[in-house]
């Protein structure tokens, strides 16, 4: 292998990483793991009856693909917005939307395959606190 050429990388995310959001993620394809220079790719598992803390990506868009599960993700100024994703669905977030996600089952798992358009996949998570009325 010609060491001065990018090469093509195989990765197994086998540790769970702990989240600003709160939520088990396995990096895969980051700046971290691979050099990426503008993505990243997880798998995020929201436990049975698991919420993510409310946050912003900061300058980045997000897209998801859930994989198992019913996720309510609640979005917008005050997370006034809602939409469910099932599995086989995908799901777009734009950069500096305040969102949540919420596991609606009770018993199960929901697992999901996020993709970012920068390689850093935590570096430009903010908490989100919901304003007062």
């Amino acid at each position: 292998m010609n060491t001065s050429e990018p090469a093509v990388r195989s990765v197994r995310p086998s540790t769970e990483v702990d989240t600003l959001q709160r939520l088990p993620y396995f990096v895969g394809i980051s700046g971290q793991t691979v050099n990426a220079t503008g993505l990243s790719m997880h798998l995020v598992v929201i436990p049975p009856g698991a919420r993510s803390e409310p946050h912003i990506h900061l300058g980045y868009e997000t897209g998801i693909y859930v994989l198992q599960g019913r996720v309510l993700t609640r979005w917008g100024s005050a997370l006034q917005n809602e939409v469910v994703s099932e599995a086989g669905e995908f799901l777009f977030i734009p950069a500096g939307v305040p969102h949540e996600a919420i596991n609606l089952s009770d018993t199960e798992a929901a697992r999901a395959v996020v993709a970012r358009n920068d390689p850093a996949e935590q570096d430009k998570v903010q908490p989100f606190v919901r304003p007062q009325p």
